[in-house]
């Protein structure tokens, strides 16, 4: 059962890549909020190697770690569309499978908010990573 949706979060996550967005560079947001209650923003980062990017998600929590912010509370990414595109509304969505596993090790009560059905719902993060990898015990 999703909880609550975090309004304030989102609108946070959709602030920071509409002062960002640039085409082809910054196209997702983020926004993390640590049990804290202190949010943390980021964007993504693109290179002109395609190969190198950092997750808008990667950007926030490491800017809450540098302070010092260790326990993540709620996390949510959001897409700014392209120009050309005709829904042009900034969307939530899902994190992909390496920010997965970053939140799940940095939070593993942490929720995220995604996209569902005709909206969005706040999830745990081990819902959308069932089974993530774990160092051997020695």
């Amino acid at each position: 059962m999703p909880d609550l949706v975090d309004k304030e979060l989102i609108e946070a996550a959709k602030d920071a890549i509409r002062r960002r967005y640039r085409q082809d560079w910054h196209t997702v947001g983020a926004a993390v909020r640590m049990t804290s209650g202190r949010v943390y923003t980021g964007v993504h980062l693109e290179a002109n190697v395609g190969r190198i990017a950092v997750c808008a998600e990667a950007i926030a929590l490491g800017k809450a770690i540098s302070e010092g912010d260790e326990e993540i509370d709620t996390l949510v990414a959001v897409y700014h569309p392209r120009p050309v595109f005709v829904y042009q509304e900034i969307r939530v969505v899902a994190p992909c499978g390496m920010c997965r596993e970053l939140i799940s090790d940095y939070g593993p009560s942490a929720k995220v908010i995604v996209p569902h059905d005709d909206g969005v719902a706040t999830v745990q993060i081990q819902e959308l990573l069932p089974g993530r990898y774990r160092r051997p015990s020695q």
